[in-house]
């Protein structure tokens, strides 16, 4: 009987013991959560004061200048990507429809397919068929020209986000060397070394050069993205218009 209630009193030891440390292992884990829970929106506040804080220490001249570059770098990708994006025309479809609108209805038949069908490619066959009275060379000399002129339009404005790319690093640079020139015009004047005379100019001066290499690295982003797409189409309208000449050839015979 002793060792019974031995046993029993273990047992319910063990079983107070075990619902301590898992009471308190819950209850730990609930307050790392609700500390966790609360930390988290706090840095992600502190970041972007953070960030705000040192884009006004940076000075508004140059990141003003930087800001802007920005702003009409990401104004003109963006339009590029959706022009770019309506100008993508299905070549495979386009020249199916036109070589059944041949066959079935003629030269003005395909026009009309064309002048239905939205993009660069379309234009193109459209303009080739308008010369498919003078012959196919002169078809073929139309959708040259006029494949230049749409490959004009595809990159117009392009050169300027390249012109921001290049220019943001160089604000950069440029507020990087006028703050360590500000840097050492304090030390002449004091007449001192003293750290904190130079501090806020150099600070300033490798705050200017972080943005200006960060607005470029995101325009460089987009510009290879818009150089691509452009190639992309450019390759689809030489195919097409190789085979727009070799339908009318085929029609001809």
């Amino acid at each position: 009987m002793r060792k019974l209630f031995i046993a029993i009193t273990l047992l319910g030891f063990i079983a107070t013991a075990k619902a301590n440390i898992i009471t308190t292992n819950t209850a730990n884990t609930t307050a790392n959560s609700i500390i966790q829970d609360e930390e988290a929106p706090a840095e992600s506040a502190s970041f972007t004061q953070e960030l705000k804080k040192r884009f006004i220490e940076g000075g508004p001249g140059f990141m003003g200048i930087v800001l802007i570059c920005l702003i009409l770098g990401l104004a003109i990708a963006i339009e590029r990507i959706l022009f770019l994006n309506l100008a993508t025309t299905n070549t495979k479809k386009l020249t199916d429809g036109v070589e059944e609108a041949l066959s079935s209805g003629g030269v003005e038949a395909a026009k009309e397919f064309c002048r239905n069908t939205k993009g660069p490619v379309a234009s193109i066959f459209y303009q080739g068929l308008d010369r498919m009275d003078e012959g196919v060379e002169s078809a073929e000399k139309a959708v040259v020209a006029y494949g230049g002129v749409q490959m004009g339009q595809l990159e117009k404005n392009v050169s300027w986000i390249s012109l921001f790319i290049a220019l943001a690093p160089m604000l950069g640079f440029m507020g990087t060397v006028i703050g360590m020139i500000q840097a050492f015009d304090k030390i002449e004047a004091a007449g001192d070394m003293q750290p904190s005379l130079v501090a806020g100019g150099i600070k300033v001066a490798l705050l200017t050069t972080v943005f200006g290499l960060i607005v470029a690295i995101i325009l460089q982003v987009f510009y290879n993205y818009i150089v691509a797409k452009i190639d992309s189409i450019v390759n689809d309208m030489e195919d097409a218009s190789i085979t727009l000449i070799d339908i009318l050839v085929a029609q001809k015979k």
